[in-house]
């Protein structure tokens, strides 16, 4: 067995433990659906995890499921309101060693409902805060020579998905700055991936798709995503036994995405 990996047994079965325990990690979008599923399972792998979103009342319920989880609000579109709650979470938690970079899509639309300006949002909801909290977090990871980044994108980056213009433009580019990063950071301890979830049992997808049962039939499995297991997903990539994993863009869909990579 790998150094950087052990085993403990749990409800008489072995289970790998990801060697995360002391690890201080930051989750964005972190009040429900997948961004929710990483923190509870940082967490349960022993990480010190600080859960930020845009509502008082959002985030501290569901901090309230994850044991010693920071509630911190935070909308990522604000760039002082995100580097406070970063701030805030170092001095109470201690240096991030993750991010788990997650945000809500934009507005449906086609190229030809859709206004130029609205572009310029979708970036600063889905490309520009990832950029700055990389920016923010990544030299220090650099410094202590450990560091894992995981941001939340969608299958819409390998695949467009139709009346979704915004969200596959801006997580497109947003796949090219983690990647180009990935690659420069890697001496360093640090790696940079994206998971790129299908239909998962999330609200935000029960806010698009009437037909939940048509939904799933569409997808190759039958049905859909687990919010929980794509949060072991994420904590494993944050583990250390994934260390030779980085500049990775890893499709979590149940097999929906048709191409060759």
């Amino acid at each position: 067995m790998s150094p950087f990996v052990t085993a403990r047994k749990l409800d008489n079965a072995w289970a790998m433990d990801l060697n995360l325990t002391g690890r201080t990690a930051f989750v964005t979008g972190a009040s429900s659906g997948l961004g929710l599923s990483c923190a509870k399972a940082l967490a349960a792998e022993g990480a010190k995890v600080a859960m930020a979103s845009r509502t008082r009342d959002r985030i501290d319920a569901a901090a309230a499921d994850v044991p010693g989880a920071l509630a911190l609000v935070a909308d990522v579109t604000d760039p002082d309101a995100l580097n406070a709650a970063i701030e805030e979470a170092e001095a109470t938690l201690g240096p991030i060693d993750i991010l788990v970079a997650n945000a809500g899509g934009p507005p449906p639309g086609t190229f030809a409902s859709t206004d130029v300006d609205a572009y310029a949002e979708a970036f600063a909801l889905n490309l520009l805060p990832t950029i700055a909290m990389c920016k923010r977090l990544v030299p220090g990871m650099q410094e202590r020579g450990w560091g894992r980044v995981v941001a939340i994108t969608s299958i819409s980056v390998r695949q467009p998905i139709d009346v979704l213009i915004l969200s596959n433009t801006a997580r497109s580019g947003l796949t090219s700055f983690l990647k180009t990063t990935a690659t420069e950071v890697a001496a360093d301890g640090v790696t940079v991936n994206s998971l790129q979830p299908g239909s998962h049992l999330t609200d935000r997808l029960r806010s698009m798709q009437s037909n939940l049962d048509a939904t799933a039939k569409a997808v190759p499995t039958r049905r859909l995503g687990d919010p929980d297991d794509f949060g072991q997903i994420a904590a494993f990539l944050c583990s250390d036994a994934a260390k030779f994993i980085t500049g990775a863009s890893i499709p979590v869909d149940g097999g929906a995405s048709k191409g060759l990579q």
